[in-house]
């Protein structure tokens, strides 16, 4: 009976880690799953004005600081790998969204980062300008996490810039609607996606005792998520209003 007992427990034990195994790969992978519709609604519809590149920005900016919080506080691997993960994906978005709007440009004005043209900022002519300026982001993040690593109250603002950023991933969404009127050419697919996601890696959060940012970053992404997706009933409503 007791060679039973101890059966069922490795047999409890190893779902459990297969199950932890896959929730890792989720969390790893996931947070880019949402960008693969808005990715082919772009490409099919040639089209960028429903996607707001904003949100590339914020979480550019949100996980290049995360990889320095994991130096200063090492927290789960499957985190740092996440924030590689969407970094790459961010810039994949970009690199679209540049083509196409180089295809579609009427003028033959361009808009670089070396014109210091503070009214075309995140909206430059050269995918290689967004790169430029992360790489500068990147380079003094490096700098001002050297020479202050030895302080727990850096460290930990540090890790409290990067999740308030990354909460506000869905607000340059959110106000591009709200100046368009409409939702038009933002894919809905990717708000379920963000919901989904975020309601699963808060409970990751809670579940796994992550630092406490982390669970309340996630906590306000679902209520930014909630909100978009309540402008996409209020704005197809109003379509439907001025077209009947």
């Amino acid at each position: 009976m007791d060679a039973d007992v101890g059966l069922q427990e490795e047999d409890m034990e190893g779902s459990w880690t297969l199950l932890s195994w896959l929730a890792s790969c989720l969390m790893v992978f996931g947070g880019a799953l949402p960008y693969i519709p808005q990715y082919q609604e772009i490409q099919r519809s040639n089209n960028t004005e429903g996607f707001s590149t904003r949100v590339c920005l914020v979480l550019l900016i949100a996980n290049i600081l995360r990889i320095f919080f994991w130096i200063g506080k090492q927290f789960e691997l499957t985190l740092l790998l996440q924030s590689v993960v969407m970094i790459l994906t961010m810039f994949a978005m970009i690199h679209l969204c540049c083509t196409v709007q180089n295809t579609n440009r009427v003028s033959t004005k361009q808009h670089r980062l070396s014109d210091l043209d503070v009214r075309y900022f995140w909206k430059w002519s050269a995918f290689e300008d967004y790169l430029l300026f992360c790489f500068g982001f990147t380079v003094l993040s490096a700098v001002v996490t050297l020479l202050l690593l030895d302080s727990a109250m850096f460290v930990e603002t540090l890790g409290s810039l990067a999740v308030m950023f990354e909460a506000m991933l869905g607000l340059p969404q959110l106000l591009q609607n709200f100046q368009n009127r409409s939702t038009k050419g933002m894919s809905v697919k990717m708000v379920l996606l963000w919901t989904a996601g975020d309601v699963f890696k808060t409970t990751y959060f809670v579940m796994n005792a992550s630092p406490t940012q982390f669970w309340v970053c996630g906590s306000v992404q679902i209520l930014i998520d909630v909100a978009i997706l309540l402008q996409v009933l209020l704005y197809s409503q109003d379509t439907r209003i001025k077209l009947g």
